[in-house]
């Protein structure tokens, strides 16, 4: 039962976090619906509600189950690398210029060089700083202080890029939630304060995914953000220091990659991910984003 504790109290915690704010944004959001509502592929309203609901019942569960498992400090670095990708994520999705064309990583970065700083360029700012404050509550590897010091470095960088990443998938419904779902399996093997993130995934996910399936909600940057840097505080927490570079570099390849080739097409010309890509999703939808 107490190699199960962490996952399960995740899984709750993340559940009931997740519905107790999304039951308040439901009610009163701050500024009004119109504020919180967007346009998504095909043309439909969609409500940024999910993000805020999702993020706050990964930081809870994840916060959880790490500390179910006698992990205080990966609690801690779950609460900073979550709180950062939701805060900076919302300041991006609630106040980000519609008209302005600077987008994607490339071109927040770009603004910066300029000495424009957009919405954009804070987040990828607040979230950097907020994963190597989340990697230097982790365990650090390495015999010597450079290898200790390369090793936040990295593990920053990973928890930076990762969410990053799930926000560059969450273009369709359920697709960035199907991706971090991916990793429970391994994270529930490593046990400990994995297996709480993994729960705190599972629990949430189980009160946002059908809105966001059903295409009448959307992570958006704080959900997604908050999302890749929870489950990344997972990976790191369990995974040696080879498999976090590895992923670092797999990661960060896929989103140079990005800025040329359109993940959704490769998705669509694949009938294997495209059957996965699909799954969940009403008919109407699904042949609607076919």
């Amino acid at each position: 039962m107490s190699r199960w504790l962490p996952a399960l109290a995740g899984a709750a915690l993340g559940a009931a976090g997740a519905a107790l704010v999304r039951s308040v944004l439901d009610v009163q959001p701050p500024g009004g619906q119109e504020r919180w509502t967007r346009t998504n592929h095909a043309g439909d309203p969609v409500s940024l509600a999910e993000g805020p609901s999702a993020g706050a019942g990964l930081i809870v569960g994840g916060v959880a189950g790490a500390l179910a498992a006698g992990q205080p400090k990966t609690a801690a670095a779950v609460a900073v690398a979550g709180s950062a990708g939701l805060g900076f994520g919302l300041l991006d999705d609630l106040t980000e210029d519609l008209t302005d064309r600077r987008k994607g990583l490339r071109g927040h970065l770009s603004a910066m060089a300029h000495g424009t700083l957009t919405t954009g360029g804070a987040k990828v700012l607040g979230i950097g700083l907020g994963s190597l404050a989340a990697s230097a509550l982790l365990p650090r590897s390495g015999s010597t202080r450079l290898a200790r010091t390369a090793d936040w470095c990295v593990t920053g960088a990973f928890i930076a890029v990762s969410a990053n990443f799930v926000n560059l998938l969450d273009l369709r419904p359920g697709r960035a939630l199907k991706a971090a779902a991916a990793h429970t399996p391994g994270l529930v093997a490593a046990g400990g304060p994995a297996a709480g993130v993994a729960g705190a995934v599972a629990g949430t996910a189980a009160v946002v995914a059908p809105g966001d399936l059903a295409g009448r909600d959307m992570l958006g940057d704080a959900g997604a953000n908050a999302l890749g840097a929870v489950v990344a505080v997972g990976v790191a927490a369990a995974a040696p220091p080879p498999v976090r570079w590895a992923l670092l570099a797999v990661e960060a390849a896929l989103t140079v990659a990005s800025e040329k080739v359109s993940f959704t097409q490769v998705i669509e010309s694949t009938p294997v991910l495209r059957e996965i890509d699909a799954w969940g999703r009403p008919s109407t939808r699904e042949s609607m984003d076919q």
